[in-house]
């Protein structure tokens, strides 16, 4: 482990400072990367200036962000940008696993590596932002105009940690394992009698632990019609055919420490770069399409019948990306959503 002060935060101060006159569009997340460091350590460099440490329960300080009003949340991993607008409502936390459950902000919380919390007054844009062990983004929380400053002020002086020079402690991620190249010696009839059998879509978690499955590995194994590939560049078709018809899907983003989903219709799609982006007022997406190494399209079983989701994979085999259409438990999903999937994408 290594810890600031090991790091010659000064040091580092200077050679952030530096790499962001050079590089005023570079993302910090991968200004990180190139240096070497972690988030976490960069954003750490402004404390006493922009940045001041936030202590405590974070599971209490997100009960409380509701007070802020209209707020935007963002929740992001290598491959794809999740950010959504609204009021944080109805936060509960069950240990360490909590929800905020609102028309708008929808997210799961896993704050059990929630490590550290920082307000963050970036050219006025100011946050709250936590990391995780690694010195991750878990997730951020970002003031817009509609937003309730003396609110922010007032969380932010009462989880204010005493010592603003404490030194922060990082915990090095370890490596990803490489993707198997064979898949395990399974009953593959059994394996798919179980799926078909599944009565939750949330059990498919439990299904591939069952049989030691990547989950590259259980879709080449499902049942018939119910996994098939399909070209990642149908992505563009699938949410320019969603602006078009105005079907309302839900989008899920996601790293080991929160979920963020948007559930409703979706508009204005471009293309820039190698991002495939939607850019609503209140929703944006920026998907990252060529860190997509598989794209699927996966039915599972639920008491309201078939689920049909779009599921994006990346090179280590991480799903990052997921799609489906609105939709409720109980409740079968919405025909045009199913129509949409196949009139969108080309099979593989």
């Amino acid at each position: 482990m290594k810890t600031i002060l090991e790091t010659d935060q000064g040091g580092l101060k200077q050679i952030w400072a530096n790499f962001k006159e050079q590089n005023p569009k570079t993302r910090i997340r991968d200004a990180a990367r190139e240096l070497s460091t972690t988030e976490a350590e960069l954003v750490a460099t402004g404390l006493g200036e922009n940045v001041v440490l936030l202590h405590g329960d974070f599971r209490e300080l997100l009960k409380e962000v509701g007070t802020l009003g209209h707020v935007m949340a963002l929740t992001r991993n290598d491959h794809v940008v999740h950010e959504r607008k609204g009021v944080y409502e109805n936060v509960s936390f069950n240990n360490h696993v909590g929800l905020a459950l609102g028309p708008d902000i929808d997210l799961r919380l896993f704050v059990g590596d929630w490590k550290f919390g920082f307000a963050v007054n970036e050219n006025e844009r100011q946050s709250l932002q936590f990391f995780n062990s690694a010195g991750e983004a878990a997730h951020k929380i970002y003031l817009t105009e509609k937003s309730d400053k003396a609110a922010y002020e007032a969380l932010v002086e009462k989880y204010k940690s005493e010592d603003q020079g404490v030194s922060l402690v990082i915990t090095p991620k370890a490596e990803k394992a490489p993707e198997p190249e064979t898949a395990p010696d399974i009953d593959v009839a059994a394996f798919q009698k179980e799926w078909l059998e599944l009565k939750d879509t949330h059990d498919f978690f439990t299904l591939l632990r069952k049989y030691k499955l990547t989950r590259k590995q259980a879709l080449r194994n499902a049942p018939e019609g119910h996994a098939y590939r399909i070209s990642p560049e149908s992505m563009k078709a699938v949410f320019d055919n969603a602006s078009e018809t105005q079907v309302p899907i839900m989008v899920f983003v996601s790293n080991p420490n929160c979920i963020q989903i948007h559930t409703g219709p979706i508009n204005k799609i471009f293309v820039m770069g190698p991002w495939l982006n939607i850019m609503d007022p209140e929703f944006n997406l920026h998907l990252r399409q060529d860190a997509i190494d598989e794209a699927w399209v996966v039915k599972k079983p639920s008491e309201a019948g078939l689920v049909t989701g779009i599921e994006l994979i990346d090179k280590d085999g991480v799903m990052f990306n997921q799609f489906f259409g609105k939709r409720k438990p109980g409740i079968p999903e919405l025909p045009e959503w199913t129509k949409l999937v196949d009139d969108s994408v080309t099979r593989l």
